[in-house]
């Protein structure tokens, strides 16, 4: 990575304070997530499908290594390792995404929409990652556009949306969905003393919201 040499001095600066209430948020947002995806897959059915049983992992496995990425890079100190964190970290959103869509498509959608819905979400996040390792160095605004993008293209699947889901989890899925694009616009904005934290709660809240939706599947 040729470029990595201009990001060990191109990380964001916070106070002791902001610090600290970003560990709490990433602790308390790991603990949790844990516990959630626990509780999760302990409520698949004794034999349930394959669809079933790989979307619930694929998605537990997605939310946490996200939750994880994102401590180690906020936790890191300055320097190499913590730029590489910080792609990795990048890259693990667009793999979360991904994975929130997966048990929709599998589970929730008729085979041919729900097949073509997880093709699209799984090439985007795909493109997402070569973005943050590959393609172009330093592209965080880019990537927070097409985060948000991936988020919500469920829109041109929205008739097939309704149709397949309940009331309740559609308002989930929708309040979720705008919890983390408030948040993506707090993260891109910055300059505010505890954006980032603010930012990490407003991701566990969305993340909260769709987990809602999701477990409406089981």
């Amino acid at each position: 990575m040729s470029d990595e040499a201009p990001e060990l001095h191109d990380f964001p600066r916070y106070d002791r304070g902001e610090l600290l209430a970003d560990r709490v948020v990433h602790v308390t947002g790991i603990l949790g997530a844990l516990a959630a995806v626990a509780w999760l897959i302990s409520r698949l059915p004794p034999e349930p499908s394959a669809k079933l049983a790989i979307s619930m992992w694929v998605y537990g496995a997605g939310l946490l290594c996200m939750l994880i990425a994102s401590a180690l890079y906020n936790a890191a100190a300055d320097g190499r390792v913590k730029a590489r964190l910080r792609r990795v970290d990048h890259a693990m959103i667009f793999v979360m995404i991904a994975a929130s869509y997966t048990p929709f498509a599998l589970d929730a959608f008729p085979e041919f929409s729900g097949h073509l819905l997880l093709g699209m979400i799984w090439a985007l996040a795909i493109a997402g990652i070569v973005l943050k390792f590959v393609a172009v160095p330093r592209s965080d605004r880019l990537s927070v556009g097409l985060y948000v993008g991936m988020g919500w293209v469920v829109i041109g699947f929205l008739p097939i949306l309704v149709a397949s889901v309940s009331a309740r989890t559609l308002a989930l899925l929708v309040f979720g969905g705008v919890v983390y694009s408030l948040g993506a616009l707090i993260h891109a904005w910055g300059g505010v003393r505890f954006h980032n934290a603010i930012w990490h709660v407003m991701v566990l809240a969305g993340a909260a919201l769709q987990f809602g939706a999701i477990a409406q599947l089981v």
